[in-house]
This record gives structure tokens, sequence and C-alpha cells, in this order.
């Protein structure tokens, strides 16, 4: 860990109202690039604290490694937002902040008396951004505003869904939470613009992120395909329906992937095969005829591919070939790359506790780098030192 905050967001202060995935992420992003970010938690505190396996030592950290993972570099302090004294202290960090951003349900924070109207007129500079499952009546109302919504429901919604899988399928969830991730990714670009345009205009904005509308976004493809031809894309395995190969094919002893659309690349693979006189083949000897012969050209890749170990064809066709092994955990940690890049961190968490290892920052800037400097805070960890910033005396217990 780099114990400064080094990158290029340290002017700015971002109030933290958020709780799960979606804005967590959000936040931890911005604190990456080294925002100061203050995490205001209600007194049970964020439900992310127990979700996941808990450390070996509970009574000295109260919290989960998925917490820990997306709530490093913030500072925690416990306000209870239901309380006259609570959005007090909560309008007195408002005014010298840049941004607050939450992830509540819509109409939630106005019910509270702490929505965007009320906390604008407070500080006219404040960027306020929002990640809700179906977005925020203020930038349009969605028939579904008011329901609740989780990962899951974003990838099923935005089309995510429907397009991944093995042919002929239903369709399957990605892995990661892609439904939440990418809003919170997006949010962050949103707050960096808003604030760059605050700064210039000495005015701030609403601006919020629907989860359906981020997934959608990413699956931009679908929407083309059926504005123009009518057609649904379907789920289709791992090949490509407009390259070949560009594909998942077994080996000896996993799987690799693979992908030759250029003349070049192809020439390449065929020769690494032992298959040069593929080149000029008319069923081959270029993208379009690949993907027509399509199933003729994964079978001879896979029948090579089955008989080689992973590591041979990695070897053969490093640098010549777009080519990767398919890599779980433990092949991401022995792999050079992860930790030549920074994306394996080692944090240690309180209490008598092992360290954890969190992926890293994947925005790589060589003047002002983003870091990991803290890990994340136990429940309330900094309440103290952030009213004592706003001139107020901590209640004695």
């Amino acid at each position: 860990m780099n114990p400064k905050r080094t990158g290029p967001l340290a002017d700015v202060r971002i109030i933290d109202l958020t709780q799960a995935l979606a804005g967590p992420y959000c936040t931890m992003l911005l604190g990456d690039l080294g925002a100061d970010i203050i995490k205001v938690e209600p007194p049970h505190g964020d439900m992310a604290r127990t979700l996941g396996p808990p450390f070996p030592d509970r009574q000295g950290c109260d919290y989960s490694p998925y917490f820990a993972s997306i709530n490093r570099n913030k500072r925690s302090i416990v306000l209870d937002l239901k309380s006259d004294a609570g959005r007090a202290t909560l309008f007195k960090l408002i005014e010298r902040a840049d941004a607050v951003v939450e992830n509540a349900r819509s109409g939630v924070m106005d019910a509270l008396g702490i929505g965007y109207e009320t906390l604008s007129a407070r500080n006219p500079r404040l960027v306020y951004a929002a990640v809700r499952g179906f977005g925020d009546p203020r930038t349009g109302r969605s028939p579904y505003s008011d329901w609740p919504a989780f990962d899951i429901v974003a990838q099923c919604m935005g089309g995510l869904v429907g397009m991944t899988g093995p042919a002929g399928g239903e369709g399957y969830r990605c892995g990661p939470g892609v439904g939440d991730i990418y809003p919170g990714t997006l949010a962050a670009l949103g707050v960096v613009s808003a604030i760059h345009a605050a700064r210039v205009s000495g005015k701030g904005q609403f601006l919020d992120v629907a989860m359906y509308d981020a997934v959608l976004a990413l699956c931009e493809v679908i929407v083309y395909t059926y504005s123009l031809t009518g057609k649904t894309i379907a789920p289709a395995g791992n090949s490509s329906r407009i390259i070949v190969p560009f594909d998942i094919f077994p080996t000896a002893d996993g799987a690799i992937a693979i992908a030759a659309p250029t003349d070049n690349q192809w020439a390449a693979l065929c020769r690494a095969m032992g298959r040069t006189e593929l080149i000029a083949d008319d069923r081959t000897r270029s993208n379009p005829r690949r993907v027509a012969n399509g199933e003729f050209v994964r079978n001879l890749i896979r029948e090579w591919t089955a008989a080689r170990p992973t590591a041979e064809i990695v070897s053969a066709l490093g640098g010549k070939v777009p080519v990767g092994p398919v890599n779980t955990a433990r092949e991401i940690f022995a792999d050079p790359h992860p930790r030549a890049r920074g994306m394996l961190v080692e944090v240690q968490p309180p209490g008598d506790n092992p360290p954890l290892t969190i992926a890293g920052p994947a925005i790589k800037l060589t003047g002002t780098p983003a870091a990991v400097h803290s890990r994340a805070p136990r429940l309330g960890e900094h309440g103290a030192e952030i009213l004592a910033e706003l001139g107020i005396a901590p209640e004695k217990s």
C-alpha cells in the first residue's frame, strides 16, 4: 500500500452515503484516484460488512473481505440520518464537499430530508450522484422507478443474460456483479465530469446512473442489431458471430482463448498448427470464409489444442496470435502480470487477522498514481477525527 493519497483527485472530497456494491464501487474508484471519501454509515453499518465469510478474528474486525475490497481508502463516521442531530452533521459535511453519492431507492433520501434540492441549497457547487436500479425521476421517470434491484435483475433486464451462455440456452448471469460494478464505474466518471463542470461554472448538478441503463449500454450490440435487422442476439456460447476463430478451446489440461481475425494472425496460427495449406484454402483464406465455415475451423483448432497442454500452446502463439489461458484465481496469483501491474495489493485487516490480498486499481497514471492507501475502516472508526475537522466535539459516552 501507498500511505499517501497520490491520485489526481487528492483535492476532492466525497460524502459517501452508499451501501452494498454499486455505490461503494463508485466511491472506491474515486478513493483510489486520491479523493477523500467520508463514508457515512447508519448505526448498524453498511449491509456489506456482514456479507460473505468473516475474518477469523471477528471481534477485531467488524467487516468481511467483501467489504474490505470495495471500501478501502475511506473514512467511516456513524450518523443516524433519521435524527435531527445526524442530519445537522451531514449538512456540515456537505458544506465542505465536492460531491455526495448515494444508491438508495428513489425517494428515500427525499423522505429523510436530505435529497438533492435540500443539499444543493446548502452548497450550490455540490454534485449529487445517485445509482439506482431504474434511475431517478429527475432524469427520466421509469415505470419501475420505485422498484428495488440487484445485480442479477439489471443483468437480466439490460440484455446481458439474454446474450450470454451456451447456444440454445436461456442465458447465464455473468460471474462478477457486472450489474452493480459497471453502473458504479459509470457513476464515478459522471461524478468527476460534474465536479469539473462545477469548478468551471460554480454550479453543481444532479446526476444518476440506472443499473438497467448501464447494462443496456454495455450490451450496445443488441440494440443496433435489432434496429437494423429485427433479429435478437441469442446466447452463442464462447464463439463470435462475426469473427472466426474467436473462441475458447479445450486443452490437455484446461482451456484457452484463441482469436485470429486478421490474415496475418490466421497465417501465424496455421503455421503453429503445422497446417500451412489452410492459409490459402478457400474455406479459410479470409475471415468471411472462416465465418461461413465456422464449425470446420473450430473443429480443426479444437483437435490441435486438445492434444496439447495449455503452456505449450501459449508458448507457440504468444506474441503472434491473441491467446490467453482460462485462469482461475490460483493461476492469476501465479501469473507475473498482475504483480508487475500492481493488481494484487496486500492490506492488513484490523485485529488478529492475516493479511488480505485485494484487486488493485486498474487505472494507471504516471504523474499522480492511483493507489490503495488505507484499509477499509471499522464502523465509525474516524468519527471523532471527522467531527474535529468540522469543529464539533464528539458526544461523551
